[in-house]
């Protein structure tokens, strides 16, 4: 088919064209346009490779997903010679969020602009991975008007490509309403070639996020665990050791960075090289050592060292993570443990040592008089009742050790629980010769608490008051605070506990020095279970004091109204 015609329109007698002249000028206009066309094809094809090499650079040479839509917003434009461009990005179930960053001033204040998987003609193209061309988009029944109804823009034509990465398609890039004639083979071609490019930059874009936001949760958890952290490479050197490891070793320096490990890790009976050595060699083991470590002042503490090597894909040792787990509160547990124990052996001995005693007397007849007899029996019933208390307490910590007791809750009227708690504990105080003060507010709201527990955990602090006050005041009062919850004080005027034995006082079988030298019966539990039971209700303990002057412990619990 000729690409066009030559026409002579009325010529003049005299013209030098004639119809047998025209032709062969028509041959050589042809040949003239032929090559000026593909001429102008080659220019065309040259700037638009151009164009598409230079964005595709652009592209790929950021890591930032705002600066990649950014490029998308004028020159790609340009190039297609359209009136929008948008972005749609695939989220795991499949649906497609569009890019509000790439679209015109009109969609920016509208809400996010969504489709579920598989609607409208983006949701086509990423469901089928096909790019289509439509020049009629409302004469296309997958077309999705809603977001040109809320916009009022008004979509006319469109090309839709689908976003590939291998064999995932993470989203789709479209083109919308070609400002001059009707879309093309060619316009798609372009466009592909664009996209091909967009989908490589939006996916290393988002390796490199997640790679960001790992390396930065994986820092995170680094410096806040309580263990030492200690990673080197595979001859030694220290690529990272996190605050708890300096404090750990004391060392005054803020950084071990590119140190010999084994010139900072110094044990007292054994080299850190021999089992970094061994860590390096482990395979499918993580080798622990127990050691003691020197600190910068010279001290040993001890320390549990726990070794893993790091590996390349090729198995080569590339790193080795070492955690020092600081052994001196375990320690001090077992010791308060053994402690404990030996003064479970003595408190349990007297009592029954008592009871024997007695016991024995009785049996020899030694007691004949009615008035000695029942002496006697009151010794051992005394004895028993305390021995029973004990062994009371030692099950409940048990059961609580072993979470058999419950969490169970039920409303419990605190006027109630207190005028049957407290004429008992008057009476004791009464006959060691103090004074019993109670100051109940009336028409306290209910708590939510298992009621045995609330009776362990007044009990025990009252008691207690009694039995460290030698001569003074013990008062209970209990009102409720501003925020509707319960406050319950247990004062005394006893000996006090002194300073440095309050951060201890609620640890297991923490008992005062003071109250091991008077001889004040005890087993270091009292406490200990009274905080895990208040704090197992959502509340708190507090405790202020002063040697020699007295104690007030202050429970505040939540109320049922609360």
């Amino acid at each position: 088919t000729p690409p066009g015609a030559i026409c002579l329109i009325d010529p003049t007698p005299n013209s030098i064209l004639t119809e047998q002249t025209l032709e062969p000028l028509a041959s050589n206009v042809t040949v003239f346009l032929d090559r000026a066309y593909l001429r102008h094809q080659t220019d065309r094809q040259d700037v638009e490779f151009a164009v598409v090499s230079d964005i595709s650079y652009t592209l790929t040479s950021t890591l930032s997903l705002p600066t990649i839509f950014k490029q998308l917003t004028g020159t790609v434009r340009r190039t297609l010679n359209v009136e929008e461009l948008s972005v749609g990005l695939r989220d795991p179930n499949g649906d497609i969020e569009f890019v509000k960053m790439v679209m015109g001033n009109r969609f920016q204040d509208m809400p996010p602009i969504r489709l579920k998987q598989g609607q409208g003609i983006a949701g086509w193209v990423a469901e089928n991975r096909q790019p289509v061309i439509i020049n009629d988009t409302y004469a296309d029944d997958r077309f999705y008007s809603n977001v040109d109804k809320l916009s009022g823009f008004q979509t006319k034509s469109m090309i839709c490509i689908p976003l590939q990465v291998e064999d995932r398609i993470i989203g789709v890039l479209q083109a919308i309403n070609k400002q001059t004639g009707k879309f093309t083979q060619h316009d798609l071609r372009l466009l592909q070639a664009i996209g091909g490019s967009l989908a490589a930059a939006i996916e290393n874009a988002r390796l490199h996020q997640d790679v960001i936001a790992e390396k930065r949760r994986i820092e995170t958890i680094f410096s806040s665990m309580s263990e030492g952290m200690l990673t080197t490479t595979a001859d030694g050197m220290v690529t990272h050791a996190n605050d708890a490891l300096l404090s750990l070793l004391q060392s005054r320096t803020t950084s071990l960075l590119n140190q010999n490990a084994k010139e900072i890790i110094q044990l007292k009976k054994s080299e850190f090289s021999e089992f970094a050595q061994k860590v390096r060699h482990a395979k499918g083991e993580f080798p622990q050592l127990a050691a003691d470590l020197r600190q910068t002042d010279g001290n040993y503490v001890p320390v549990l060292i726990s070794g893993a090597p790091v590996q390349h894909q090729d198995g080569q040792i590339n790193e080795v993570i070492f955690v020092f787990s600081d052994l001196r509160q375990i320690r001090e547990v077992e010791r308060m443990r053994d402690d404990f124990f030996h003064g479970i052996v003595h408190e349990l001995r007297t009592p029954l040592a008592t009871i024997l005693m007695y016991a024995r007397l009785l049996r020899e007849g030694k007691a004949q008089q009615k008035e000695k007899q029942d002496r006697f029996l009151g010794v051992i019933e005394r004895e028993s009742d305390r021995l029973q208390q004990m062994v009371r307490q030692m099950l409940q910590l048990a059961k609580q050790e072993a979470r058999e007791l419950q969490r169970s809750s039920e409303p419990v009227g605190i006027n109630a629980f207190f005028e049957e708690l407290l004429p008992a504990m008057a009476d004791q105080a009464t006959e060691k010769g103090l004074i019993f003060r109670q100051r109940i507010q009336p028409n306290l709201p209910d708590v939510m608490v298992n009621p045995d527990t609330l009776h362990l955990i007044f009990k025990n602090l009252v008691e207690n008051a009694i039995k460290f006050t030698l001569s003074g005041t013990v008062q209970v009062s209990a009102d409720l605070k501003n925020d509707n919850t319960l406050r319950v004080q247990v004062r005394d005027e006893g000996i006090g506990i002194p300073k440095h034995a309050l951060p201890n006082l609620f640890q297991r079988f923490y008992r005062t020095q003071v109250a091991v030298e008077r001889g004040i019966a005890g087993t270091g539990l009292g406490l200990y279970m009274v905080k895990q039971s208040v704090e197992s209700y959502a509340g708190t303990i507090t405790v202020a004091s002063e040697e020699g002057r007295g104690t007030t412990f202050t429970v505040c619990l939540p109320t049922a109204e609360r």
